[in-house]
């Protein structure tokens, strides 16, 4: 067996489910579910349509670069998004969703035979980002978000010694769970200390289409052309359809950005078996070409969060995000995992305390204390969920 399967932690998820073994919630309150980010507003119709109109591309092997009416899609879209210009051919590669693909591109840009090889998380983080270091036999490092800046991700606590080490640097923004988007100066931190110290940056922007804000969130791909980095170098931005366009069983995103590490990441996907169904490929062209049904999501996102903030403002430490779709929470107390099991033994409302999605770092857990509300139900089960939150806490939880 694989001796680096041994070094993986447990999911969130499954940490959760262990500790909230033997709890019984009220029978009489149906169970919301507030824990896990999966979109469950409709799907497009037009979307469904493709796909089932599509069908005849089962018969045939796709090809792992994808056909390139998809890349030129993909292209079209951050042209029209970003204001940047791609080269369809070598600098877009289909992925089968940013989950798939942020965990291959460890595997084929990490060197773990090199002597204390180091993959940076920010952290809180998505668990993808340590499993893929882990099994590309590296070691991880954390940088931990600073409440006091927005949340932004203090790069400034790492020495020296482990930026030297460090070959892989994982971003998200906007940020799970913390909904920060990082601004230019941030960007331009980290673009000089992968010019000094040769590390690739992966940027996870799958988030990017929901947002509150007047200005859609800056992308790694536009800081970089606002920088003069022309190529892209050490730079590759990846994003999905899942959360976009309401399609999560999709499985269908891109990757962009620098052309030399795409070449070899389309070399790792070939013996992979990564490539995308030409159905799947269809129905996405057809959903990178349509902005109206991302407008119209991002609106019903912004109306709920307009109705279920205000709710839990005066209960909880929590604001507007940025961007993406969690509240990032303190709570009463500071125990979130206390916390999170007596709101579901009193209310049957799921929550994922925040300690499950950091580790210890510089001394502390910076989810410590909070926990992350997914509002990706109705508005009306999310507004019942927020309900009974103030109900708990206005009962001393």
């Amino acid at each position: 067996m694989n001796p680096y399967l041994a070094r993986l932690h447990p999911y969130p998820f499954e940490r959760l489910r262990e500790l909230s073994r033997g709890i019984v919630p009220p029978a009489h309150l149906r169970p919301i579910s507030l824990g896990i980010g999966e979109p469950r507003h409709p799907t497009p119709g037009f979307i469904e349509q493709t796909l089932v109109s599509s069908l005849a591309g089962l018969s045939v092997y796709p090809a792992t670069a994808g056909e390139p009416a998809l890349r030129e899609s993909a292209a079209g879209w951050v042209q029209r998004r970003y204001g940047v210009a791609l080269d369809a051919a070598t600098q877009v590669l289909p992925v089968n969703g940013t989950r798939e693909a942020l965990f291959a591109l460890a595997q084929t840009v990490v060197d773990g035979s090199k002597p204390g090889a180091t993959v940076l998380c920010p952290n809180p983080f998505y668990q993808i980002y340590e499993g893929a270091a882990l099994l590309a036999g590296a070691q991880t490092a954390f940088a931990n978000s600073d409440p006091a800046r927005n949340f932004a991700v203090r790069w400034d606590e790492i020495d020296d010694a482990t930026w030297a080490r460090t070959q892989l640097v994982y971003v998200c923004s906007p940020g799970n769970p913390t909904g920060a988007v990082m601004p230019l100066s941030e960007w331009q931190q980290l673009f000089a200390l992968s010019d000094r110290h040769g590390f690739v940056i992966a940027s996870d922007e799958c988030y990017s289409e929901i947002y509150f804000r007047d200005e859609p969130p800056l992308g790694s791909l536009q800081a970089a052309q606002a920088l003069g980095r022309t190529g892209f170098p050490r730079l590759v931005a990846l994003t999905s359809l899942s959360k976009r366009s309401n399609v999560p069983g999709m499985r269908s995103g891109f990757v962009a950005g620098d052309a030399a590490i795409l070449k070899a990441f389309l070399l790792y996907r070939t013996y992979h078996g990564s490539a995308m169904s030409q159905v799947v490929q269809k129905a996405s062209i057809a959903a990178w070409n349509d902005e109206g049904h991302v407008a119209a999501n991002r609106e019903l996102y912004r109306a709920k969060f307009a109705r279920v903030t205000p709710l839990l403002e005066p209960v909880l430490d929590v604001a507007l995000p940025d961007a993406g779709f969690y509240l990032w929470a303190a709570v009463p107390g500071g125990d979130d995992v206390a916390w999170a099991l007596g709101l579901l033994a009193r209310c049957n409302v799921t929550v994922l305390p925040g300690s499950l999605l950091a580790r210890p770092a510089q001394g502390i857990n910076p989810g410590a204390g909070r926990v992350r509300l997914a509002l990706v139900a109705g508005t009306e089960e999310c507004v019942e969920a927020a309900q009974r939150i103030v109900e708990y806490c206005g009962a001393g939880g």
